[in-house]
């Protein structure tokens, strides 16, 4: 059950690295379209299609993103809800003596941290949140040391999270914290207010 649960949850989150990937590329598309972005005119001030860009391609790329966008953020729901059954499974496992995965199998939310904070903004998303100075991260949302490459995966949870919860697990003093953390915006700058910064092993 739980061997078949983890499966789920790795290939739900290889799906979801599949589409941010998507989106990135997308996203350069339209940056090598004059850097038209998502709103950028497509008409020039008479009226016309610009003839600096090629409309079809800018319009067919915008489509695609909001469309993987919402894909994106029903996958992060299903992810997360797996996560939560597999922590429960695992949980009653261990409770009756069932040994953690061998054979080399990966676990999702193996508690191993990948960043540290090192910096909370007063009045923050983070500081709401209850995040801390010197707390390491084990899962930021989807992410975790299993599938963590660079700051930017962080980054990509944020972006498509903002007004909606994210669960964060952090560990403070040998002890883990589950937190609860919504990105949005405030009176400082970025969506969250604090600084994190890969751990070093």
């Amino acid at each position: 059950m739980a061997a078949s649960l983890r499966e789920r949850v790795h290939a739900l989150i290889a799906k979801k690295d599949a589409i941010e990937k998507e989106i990135k590329e997308l996203q350069q598309l339209l940056e090598s379209q004059a850097n038209v972005g998502m709103t950028g005119a497509l008409i020039d001030a008479e009226g016309y299609p610009r003839n600096d860009i090629d409309v079809y391609s800018v319009r067919t790329a915008r489509h695609n993103i909001i469309c993987l966008q919402n894909d994106h953020k029903a996958l992060m729901g299903e992810i997360e809800e797996g996560l939560h059954e597999l922590h429960s499974l695992e949980r009653d496992q261990r409770a009756q003596g069932i040994p953690p995965p061998k054979n080399g199998a990966k676990n999702p939310v193996e508690h191993i941290p990948f960043a540290k904070v090192d910096q909370v903004s007063e009045g923050s998303p983070a500081e709401k949140a209850g995040l801390s100075i010197g707390d390491e991260v084990a899962e930021f949302g989807s992410v975790s040391m299993a599938n963590f490459k660079s700051l930017h995966d962080i980054g990509n949870v944020v972006k498509h999270s903002q007004g909606q919860s994210v669960r964060v697990v952090v560990l403070r003093r040998d002890k883990k914290e589950v937190l609860s953390l919504v990105p949005q915006t405030w009176s400082g700058r970025g969506l969250l207010g604090c600084n994190i910064v890969p751990v070093r092993k």
